[in-house]
């Protein structure tokens, strides 16, 4: 049996990038020739959303090969509510007592409900009973794992609540080979059962906020093997860091522009310019660098924040004035006098970089 999971697309329009991921989902599904897509939580992004799309979505959702499992998340949980039809492929994960069964592979849906921790465990406990050992189990969940070290900023804009929260050891004496999570968006990640199974977030398969940066992946496996993290080509952001030096023989625009010939179609660039440039010689100062470079970026899609200051900010500093002062009373010869320039300027520069990046 292979399968391919996913989670956290937060659909809200059709022909957006993100209902382009969807349908690059499923000619992937095609592809790789699976048997089952799972969406472990929030497909939809509200039940308003949901409703403007489902009629789409239902000849999406049909006439293909395989099942799309879908499990309800924090922000869908209401869609899933009056035995509403998404499409023929389309399977609804929300009673746990009933798996989706595929030759001798029993899916299990741990549908979100706001529980906290020791609901969460007592659900799972009831498992115990359901769970036979003539088959292979999997379980769909929608929430946070509590042991593991993220920020709270990996769950896209959910906030500083706690959303089923659950820890490893919760899956003790339970036979669930794989747990396909939802709610973690910001990267695939995997984490080890206290069976040995896997316990797997794909991250969101488009960045849903600028929170989400480089290349977007799903989870595909065959069942009995390891999970496997597959980068695919939707939409995603991209942080840079262009590091100015007032000794570099390329101008600021040339650089930033070099930058911009590399982007793709499914890049956005969250672009930072930041160090010092030698506004004299490159006949600019940075107003007019400014401008240069908010016109380069003009029509693509890219967040531009300017941390960079002209050299003249530390040649004219009071402190690197009394350094010049002491350098030319200096018994020092020409070589040895533009050494100790440069490596002033140069500390100045990295003292400041260094205040930058803390700030």
């Amino acid at each position: 049996m292979k399968i391919l999971h996913t989670a956290d697309i937060h659909l809200r329009a059709i022909d957006d990038e993100r209902w382009n991921a969807l349908v690059s989902l499923i000619e992937l599904g095609k592809s790789e020739q699976v048997d089952v897509i799972a969406v472990a939580g929030d497909l939809f992004n509200s039940g308003a959303d949901a409703d403007t799309i489902r009629a789409e979505l239902r000849g999406l959702f049909s006439n293909n090969s395989f099942k799309i499992l879908l499990l309800p998340g924090n922000h869908d949980q209401a869609v899933y509510e009056g035995g509403r039809y998404f499409g023929d492929d389309a399977v609804v994960m929300n009673d746990v007592s009933k798996p989706f069964t595929f030759e001798d592979v029993c899916i299990w849906g741990l549908p979100y409900i706001p529980a906290g921790s020791e609901e969460v465990l007592r659900t799972l406990r009831s498992f115990k009973e359901l769970l036979d050992t003539k088959n292979s189990h999997i379980l769909l969940y929608h929430g946070e794992l509590i042991d593991a070290f993220f920020s709270r900023l990996d769950f896209g804009e959910e906030g500083a609540g706690r959303y089923m929260p659950l820890r490893l050891s919760y899956f003790n004496g339970l036979d669930f080979t794989y747990v396909l999570a939802g709610h973690f968006h910001t990267r695939f990640d995997v984490r080890s059962l206290p069976n040995g199974g896997f316990f797997i977030y794909p991250g969101s398969p488009v960045s849903i906020s600028s929170r989400e940066t480089g290349r977007r992946k799903v989870n595909i496996f065959e069942v009995g093997r390891s999970p496997e993290g597959r980068t695919i080509g939707t939409s995603f952001y991209e942080e840079v860091v262009v590091a100015l030096n007032p000794s570099d023989k390329q101008k600021p625009v040339e650089r930033v522009s070099r930058i911009l010939d590399t982007m793709t179609p499914d890049q956005k660039l969250l672009l930072t310019v930041k160090g010092y440039f030698h506004g004299e010689e490159c006949s600019t100062n940075e107003t007019q660098l400014t401008e240069e470079i908010r016109r380069l970026i003009r029509g693509k899609i890219v967040t531009f924040t300017p941390l960079y200051k002209d050299i003249r900010n530390i040649l004219d500093d009071d402190l690197f004035s009394m350094f010049l002062k002491k350098l030319n009373k200096g018994r020092f010869g020409e070589n040895k006098k533009e050494q100790l320039y440069n490596t002033a300027v140069q500390a100045m520069i990295n003292a400041s970089l260094r205040q930058q990046d803390q700030g």
